[in-house]
């Protein structure tokens, strides 16, 4: 018998999007995913899920993703975001994450879909005191959180809200911390940092901390949240705080490469960063790091997702877990 609910998938060919529907794919779940018209890494996608071209920005390209048969429920999973570390304005970055999202939101409205689950980011929530863990809050103001993206996504979660309360609309909102783990093809922040501290290209480390999820257990957990989450509520899905020495331990013992033991203090490494950043200018490279890069490595990175285990069965493997798999995955691609 032919299931009855379809997951429109936005954002597939993504890390978190082919998590995503690669976990579905093997719930047996009927999926459609949102690819960019020649998208190479649309080959992420497993060959099950049914694909349409079109982009978040436009909105007619939108009515064929939408579009389903009768009697078919649909949820959609709103991955597709662009993630910048750059604190700057930027004007395709605003396009694609707060003008993409109310495009998504109307056709959601348009077409009656059956839920929305939209992936914000803990950037969007303001930073408390370090004394106190990161929660869930109700309200969101890009002027109270630090970097373009999270100001983007505060102002897109707020949106969403704002559907829910005034339009009706059934959404529950998804707040990731850093995204690690295997099948990264995109080779982001953590691959990235892996690769080069086993090839001795990073001399030294920041003593700072941070939080990531494994994109295989967030992916699980954006399912949990399309089936149980309550409308109008946000789940914080992280894992503990480790530090980078921590990190920098993980590595080593799983590459069997020499550990890097010196950490710069922040302040060091935030008056370095300020020298990359003017350079960048003159030779019209991205910075090897920036201020807002040491920024979130000294924040309160203390995320709860008690809210997600209690009402979403949340959970997550060790972070040692993640990397060591992460590593072994580097070294089957040829990375390392």
């Amino acid at each position: 018998m032919k299931d009855s609910t379809l997951y429109l998938l936005t954002g597939a060919a993504g890390n978190l999007g082919s998590s995503v529907s690669r976990e579905l794919v093997a719930q047996g779940k009927q999926v459609r995913a949102l690819v960019l018209k020649s998208d190479p890494a649309a080959e992420r996608v497993p060959k099950e899920v049914e694909i349409v071209i079109g982009d978040i920005v436009d909105n007619d390209s939108l009515e064929s993703f939408f579009t389903v048969e009768n009697g078919i429920e649909s949820i959609v999973i709103h991955c597709a975001s662009i993630v910048t570390v750059n604190p700057e304005y930027n004007k395709k970055v605003y396009e694609v994450n707060v003008n993409g999202t109310r495009n998504i939101i109307d056709k959601c409205l348009e077409h009656k879909v059956k839920k929305l689950v939209y992936i914000s980011s803990v950037g969007a929530i303001p930073e408390p005191p370090k004394d106190r863990p990161v929660r869930e809050v109700a309200l969101f103001d890009p002027d109270s959180v630090v970097g373009y993206y999270g100001k983007t996504k505060a102002e897109a979660t707020q949106i969403v809200l704002d559907a829910v309360n005034q339009k009706g609309l059934d959404a529950s909102i998804v707040f990731p911390t850093g995204i690690c783990g295997p099948y990264d093809y995109a080779y982001g922040y953590y691959a990235n940092f892996i690769i080069d501290s086993v090839k001795g290209k990073m001399p030294a480390g920041i003593a700072g901390s941070f939080n990531a999820v494994d994109v295989r257990d967030l992916a699980k957990g954006v399912i949990a949240c399309a089936d149980k989450g309550r409308k109008g509520e946000g789940y914080i899905m992280g894992n503990q705080t480790v530090t980078i020495r921590e990190l920098f331990q993980a590595v080593s013992k799983t590459a069997g490469t020499a550990e890097i033991k010196l950490m710069l203090p922040l302040g060091i490494a935030n008056l370095i960063a300020a020298l990359f950043e003017v350079i960048s200018k003159f030779t019209k490279k991205p910075p090897f790091f920036t201020r807002f890069s040491v920024y979130n490595l000294a924040r309160n990175n203390n995320y709860s997702s008690e809210k997600a285990k209690r009402e979403l069965d949340y959970h997550v493997r060790p972070f040692e877990e993640t990397i060591a798999d992460e590593v072994e995955w580097l070294k089957s691609e040829g990375k390392i």
